[in-house]
């Protein structure tokens, strides 16, 4: 595997720790942006272990000022590079929502979070995006949906919020793919599985190492054909949208 420049979003707790974890352990250098790196103790003791291949930015995807913020830092941090895997994790469920008490502010903010957020910043990192060219394979995009966001797959009323959020999300991962095709920049949007992080409990059956890993697995086997965007577990197998 050559080496890649990543960078991971929501990566100060769960999952996106987890695979900057990995990604730094398969010798990547890494940029990892959470809301509030101040706080995020385990991605800066990280840091101090991987001296100048660990770069904790911040980030807030809701935020235009934040995602042009981050566009405007990472060449700095790339040293004039380009950007080879960019995993879009940061999101937000919330718990206890009920058909007759919906609440629109947090649907909305379900929504940016979720879907329009990493669609922007996807947009605002766009020139810095490695093309395809013969000597190497173009970026690759991978957006953490789940399959609460499948349509196909819909058979309970549950977690609107995030479930309307991730079908969004999965056809916003379609149409970037369309965008980003003539370039030879891949998207694919994943499903980690039921994974024991604050977000999904701990009666998940999925640890967070193994589902980063089998997700790593699969970014890798990826094809090269732009522009086919799939929608894959954490074990390779395909989601109906």
């Amino acid at each position: 595997m050559s080496t890649r420049h990543c960078l991971v979003t929501g990566a100060n707790r769960g999952l996106g720790l987890e695979f900057v974890r990995q990604l730094l352990a398969q010798g990547h250098p890494v940029v990892a942006a959470c809301r509030q790196p101040g706080k995020a103790s385990a991605l800066n003791l990280l840091a101090g272990e991987h001296p100048g291949r660990l770069h904790v930015l911040p980030l807030d995807v809701t935020e235009a000022r934040s995602r042009e913020a981050l566009a405007h830092e990472l060449p700095l941090v790339l040293g004039g590079g380009r950007l080879h895997l960019l995993i879009n994790n940061a999101g937000v469920l919330h718990g206890g929502e009920r058909f007759g008490t919906l609440d629109g502010a947090q649907l909305e903010e379900s929504l940016r979070a979720n879907a329009i957020g990493p669609l922007l910043l996807v947009q605002a990192l766009a020139p810095l995006l490695a093309d395809a060219a013969e000597d190497t394979a173009g970026a690759i995009i991978a957006n953490l949906s789940s399959q609460l966001g499948s349509i196909g797959r819909s058979d309970r009323f549950g977690t609107p919020g995030y479930a309307i959020a991730k079908a969004a999300q999965n056809m916003a991962s379609v149409q970037l793919g369309h965008a980003l095709a003539g370039r030879g920049i891949r998207v694919v949007a994943l499903h980690p599985g039921w994974v024991a992080t604050d977000m999904g409990g701990a009666q998940a059956p999925v640890a967070p190492a193994d589902a980063a890993a089998g997700l790593l697995a699969v970014i890798d086997r990826l094809d090269a054909d732009a522009g086919q965007v799939r929608f894959l577990d954490w074990q390779g197998h395909a989601l109906p949208w």
